[in-house]
């Protein structure tokens, strides 16, 4: 049995056209096919889906939720918990994520023998289109990178953890192990359970109806679930940073007490300090990757080349602020060091110390079967649609 899992928020708009079209594509499995959403709605999405309920020949069910506790990783969870399905889609109510795409995403689990099929905007043939703004794609651009950056070997194969489409095995998941914040769920998962990941492109299409739920608050809580997922590795490399932004500046002063010019000694402190950066590193931060990827003399080449490449753009930059805006040099050494911290971070777990993928998504597609077995759990809501009565 499929459990297609949809948390809503205000999209009375989007609930017809999305169940049509879902029931389209999984008209020949509808009885073994599930649909639950979990309502955070202050509108009334939940009455539409109700009335929907009783016309519509798949089995829908409603969870409402009072409280949106934990945001829309909490609403998801919720429902997991609550699925009848040996296999779960989680995927949102706005039609940006095409149901068209449910029949495939199956067929390439039980062909590949995944735990997990991920939805990619970023893999070949996807795309990011509907996202609302150059601003909008950048966040999502630059949380991508960070986000694999911080977790390479759970995510080396899935390019978009980003996603809220995907789908996945309910037995593989550990849902106890979940603590859900703010609205990256496939994060979560895959952060905390060891699992088989393949991915389908899908094109991210634009809004219908309703209007976006992104916010600075939820932009909050993402930075908040990153630093409670993975403290370790970046907080390593911050360390190592720090260590390597002290020695620079001390070097600096050195030099320049000793009567050298401020750009030389900056030059001369960068590389040794690029140096002794890249042997911390390698013993410190990224021992675990290192046979995993690239050979010593690569991701010595890679790493000594982007930060040398770096602290000389650093330099044009040193000189504008010191020469005509006047800060003392030391000072605006210290800043253009902290400016850099992240790019350097994310540029070596991605590039220097990248693992090799381990999983190719199989080319040979089969017609998907959907089994059936589940469990439901109560939640906290004040009220419940269990399966309605089918339309002849």
């Amino acid at each position: 049995m499929l459990t297609i899992v949809i948390p809503t928020f205000n999209e009375r708009a989007n609930i017809a056209e999305l169940l049509r079209r879902i029931e389209a594509v999984v008209d020949v499995d509808v009885d073994d096919t599930e649909v639950l959403f979990v309502d955070d709605s202050t509108d009334d999405t939940e009455a539409v889906i109700h009335d929907l309920a009783f016309v519509m020949r798949l089995p829908i069910r409603v969870i409402h939720r009072a409280l949106a506790i934990n945001g829309l990783s909490g609403a998801v969870t919720l429902g997991l918990r609550a699925s009848r399905g040996t296999w779960c889609i989680v995927m949102d109510g706005d039609l940006q994520h095409p149901p068209e795409m449910i029949p495939s995403l199956l067929a390439t689990a039980r062909s590949s023998a995944a735990d997990v099929v991920v939805a990619s905007r970023y893999r070949r043939g996807g795309s990011a289109d509907g996202l609302n703004g150059f601003v909008r794609h950048a966040s999502s651009s630059i949380a991508t990178a960070l986000t694999r950056s911080m977790f390479p070997r759970r995510l080396r194969d899935c390019s978009d953890p980003m996603t809220g489409f995907f789908l996945f095995r309910r037995e593989a998941v550990d849902l106890d192990a979940l603590k859900p914040r703010g609205f990256k769920i496939l994060l979560e998962i895959l952060a905390r359970n060891r699992l088989t990941v393949v991915e389908e492109s899908f094109s991210f299409g634009a809004r219908t109806g309703g209007t976006s739920k992104a916010s600075l608050h939820q932009g909050w809580q993402f930075l908040v679930q990153l630093a409670a997922l993975r403290f370790g590795r970046l907080s390593r490399f911050a360390t190592i940073g720090a260590v390597g932004a002290m020695a620079n500046i001390g070097l600096m002063a050195a030099f320049i007490g000793g009567g050298m010019e401020y750009l030389q000694a900056a030059s001369i402190a960068a590389i040794l300090t690029i140096l002794g950066n890249f042997a911390l590193q390698e013993k410190l931060v990224f021992a675990d990757l290192r046979a995993e990827g690239k050979s010593f003399r690569r991701r010595f080449a890679f790493s000594i080349g982007f930060n040398a490449a770096e602290a000389a753009a650093r330099l044009p930059l040193l000189w504008l602020i010191v020469d005509l805006l006047h800060v003392p040099s030391l000072l605006a050494q210290g800043a253009t060091l902290v400016l850099a911290f992240l790019a350097r971070f994310v540029f070596h777990a991605r590039v220097v110390y990248r693992p090799r993928r381990e999983h190719k998504l199989s080319e040979n597609r089969e017609p998907s079967q959907l089994m059936g077995h589940g469990s439901t759990e109560p939640g906290m809501v004040t009220s419940t649609q269990v399966r309605p009565n089918r339309a002849s």
